[in-house]
């Protein structure tokens, strides 16, 4: 089986290729990536000594896909991933749509040209933020819970967000390029007749994650907190009790292996959440304590600040990808932290490198 990853050389996309070249039987890995990301670079190498063939490009040139080899499968690992793109002051709303949709499109007919199926990795920012607000809450145990004794929207429960729960806009400019790029994709595959699967995943968390205040947030306050680098709680009253679930990639992967391989009960063509859910769920006041008792006490200042997009309680249950693949993640969250932690205290030089 021959496999095409973009963005392969980021955290999630050279994730994955580790984990195929070390699961599946005869595998062969190519990838594209255009190495803008701070960081980027340090995994080339390894994956180079792996037999991965790289090619350098950008996904939102039509022309660089003509210097790829044909493939089975393409895994989309190719995205500006910060919710905040087009309304950061450093991003403009153009380069959101070029790098999350337009950038889709040029896979998708690169798929359509090759016959190569495709995995769509999305996001849970693809959610109405007014329906997110909207999750009856309260307060337990240093963390938003959700209060079970009222009613909230269709598609949430104790359990979490299914893939049932409104994308109705407003939903950031990221969540609608990404929410549109699993419309086109779901649409191109079945007008030109090759498997599509789309997998929205939450936060993504492992060692040697690029994380930035936007993004990979557990990767980036682990190594911000060791650092001593200054941590707010935003918005919420300016406590931390905002939660999100976090997935290893290694997890995301063995969904991805059996859709690429053919071993899951359902055929291609559905969205699925492929996410920690609330065993893997804390917030970011947690987050801080277990902090201080790894690195040493190191206060977050309190700020009633109000970002744009921010949301009190995001937490993907996964329901359909237990019933199709027989899937839940392994990994918890306290081994995803300790795992972060060993590279943090093995590169005190990681936030200067990967984080302008």
């Amino acid at each position: 089986m021959k496999v095409l990853i973009t963005g392969i050389c980021g955290f999630v996309g050279s994730s994955i290729t580790r984990t195929l070249l070390s699961r599946v039987n005869e595998v062969q890995v190519a990838g594209i990536d255009n190495f803008v990301r701070a960081g980027s670079e340090t995994n080339r190498l390894d994956l180079r000594r792996r037999g991965v063939q790289f090619f350098h490009g950008d996904v939102r040139c039509s022309s660089d896909f003509d210097q790829l080899p044909g493939v089975d499968w393409v895994i989309d690992a190719a995205a500006n991933p910060s919710v905040l793109i087009g309304a950061d002051g450093r991003t403009s709303s153009r380069q959101a749509v070029e790098h999350n949709l337009f950038g889709t499109v040029n896979i998708l007919e690169y798929c359509k040209a090759r016959r190569a199926g495709l995995v769509l990795l999305s996001t849970s920012r693809v959610y109405s933020i007014p329906q997110l607000q909207a999750i009856p809450l309260k307060e337990r145990g240093g963390s938003f819970v959700f209060d079970e004794s009222k009613p909230g929207p269709p598609g949430v429960s104790a359990r979490g967000i299914t893939e049932e729960f409104s994308t109705s806009a407003p939903i950031s400019l990221y969540g609608a390029t990404k929410l549109a790029s699993e419309a086109l994709a779901l649409e191109y595959g079945e007008t030109y007749n090759f498997p599509v699967w789309i997998n929205r995943c939450g936060v993504l968390a492992g060692a040697g994650q690029f994380g930035t205040a936007e993004q990979g947030i557990f990767s980036y306050w682990l190594h911000a907190h060791a650092r001593r680098r200054p941590l707010k709680f935003y918005g919420f009253g300016g406590t931390g009790l905002q939660v999100r679930d976090a997935l290893h990639p290694d997890d995301l992967a063995r969904v991805i292996i059996q859709q690429v391989t053919g071993t899951g009960s359902i055929q291609p063509g559905g969205i699925y959440h492929v996410a920690g859910g609330t065993a893997n769920s804390m917030s970011l006041a947690q987050l801080t304590a277990w902090c201080d008792d790894r690195f040493g006490p190191h206060p977050a200042a309190a700020t009633s600040d109000v970002r744009p997009f921010d949301v009190p309680w995001v937490v993907m249950d996964s329901p359909r990808a237990r019933q199709a693949f027989g899937w839940q993640p392994e990994i918890a969250l306290p081994q995803i932290l300790d795992e972060i932690a060993a590279h943090v205290d093995a590169h005190p030089e990681w936030l200067g490198m990967t984080v302008a």
